[in-house]
């Protein structure tokens, strides 16, 4: 009997604890999100099998993520377009898979972030790694890792106090993000390298959006610049020639059957833009791309009604400019003809 009473405070009391969390949690802004990791990606990647030539598929880096919105899309297009992006990751391993891997001969979106899409194409470097990572685990997934993904959904969409994301944000739920914001000094004499919390949610189909607070508070929108100008202090060399090579052999003979290839280059701004441009000048980066591919290309500076947009945090469009961006840039595609294929 005393067992059984026992048990049973316990669990009122565990109960007690997760709703005191919870209520705690929502006081604070949070609200239920779900982790846009490589199970939700490789739910995605799994429908590509049912496509159609009409249909169309997003890769690229987070800038596709954020910038192209799959519901505007749809409400312009009768078509809601696939979205396999990878945030900080190069879009070649992704593009690699459904061109040797599948018999898909629709339009595929390739994103160019040039520090990424020219990055390295070396398997252990993590804009490779990153993306490698998500279609490894498409091809590689248990029945018991679909099923304990999906038996997580239903928290994920409905409690905030679940957070299981694979990036490990620092402003996490979990235990080991608690524990990260505990300062005990800087003995190295480094300058440390700035919190990178997260600035975006994303649904069950992988739509994903700016935050409100980034979009609205320019102090949350600077921690996150300064974490895009931290990353210089990393730079290295582009790989142009080994990306270029590597990309141009998949290119070939996704359109050789048929497949629709279209480039684009999303907006960003301020400083991060100025880095860029020095960086990787345009004709000798995305010029030479698309001479070379003989793709139809979109650069947002190429377009009025694509360039008008500021970056709040310098890389990634606010939810609202997002829906804008989407409409003008599908409006120029079908002005184009563009989600059709050239004739060969």
């Amino acid at each position: 009997m005393q067992l059984k009473q026992s048990l049973s405070l316990a669990l009122v009391l565990a109960l007690l604890a997760l709703v005191s969390w919870e209520v705690y949690l929502r006081s604070q802004g949070r609200v239920p999100d779900l982790n846009d990791d490589k199970n939700l990606w490789a739910r995605e990647r799994a429908k590509v099998d049912k496509l159609t030539n009409e249909d169309v598929i997003l890769t690229g880096s987070s800038r596709v993520l954020f910038d192209v919105q799959l519901y505007k899309w749809e409400r312009l297009t009768s078509r809601k377009p696939l979205q396999l992006a990878s945030p900080g990751s190069s879009p070649l391993p992704v593009f690699h898979d459904l061109v040797q891997n599948t018999d898909f001969a629709g339009t595929i979106v390739v994103g160019v972030t040039e520090g990424l899409f020219f990055s390295t194409t070396f398997p252990e470097a993590q804009p490779w790694a990153r993306a490698q990572n998500k279609v490894d685990h498409y091809h590689n997934r248990t029945y018991a890792q679909r099923l304990n993904f999906a038996l997580s959904l239903p928290f994920q969409k409905n409690l905030a106090l679940v957070s299981i994301n694979e990036e490990e944000w620092p402003d996490d739920t979990n235990l080991k993000a608690l524990l990260t914001r505990i300062q005990l000094g800087n003995r190295s004499g480094e300058e440390p390298f700035p919190p990178f919390n997260n600035f975006a949610h994303a649904d069950d189909i992988r739509n994903t959006r700016m935050s409100e607070r980034t979009a609205t508070d320019t102090a949350f929108a600077g921690s996150v610049q300064r974490v895009w100008m931290a990353m210089g202090r990393f730079h290295r060399e582009p790989e142009k020639e080994a990306t270029l090579a590597y990309f141009l052999e998949d290119a070939r003979k996704f359109t050789a059957r048929g497949g629709n290839l279209i480039l684009l280059r999303c907006p960003s701004s301020g400083p991060l833009a100025e880095r860029e441009s020095k960086g990787f000048p345009r004709e000798l980066f995305w010029d030479e791309l698309v001479n070379q591919s003989g793709a139809r290309a979109y650069h947002y500076k190429d377009y009025e009604s694509l360039s008008q947009f500021e970056c709040p945090e310098w890389s990634h469009l606010s939810g609202p400019d997002a829906d804008v961006f989407t409409s003008e840039w599908v409006s120029i595609l079908k002005q184009d003809i563009a989600l059709t294929a050239k004739a060969q």
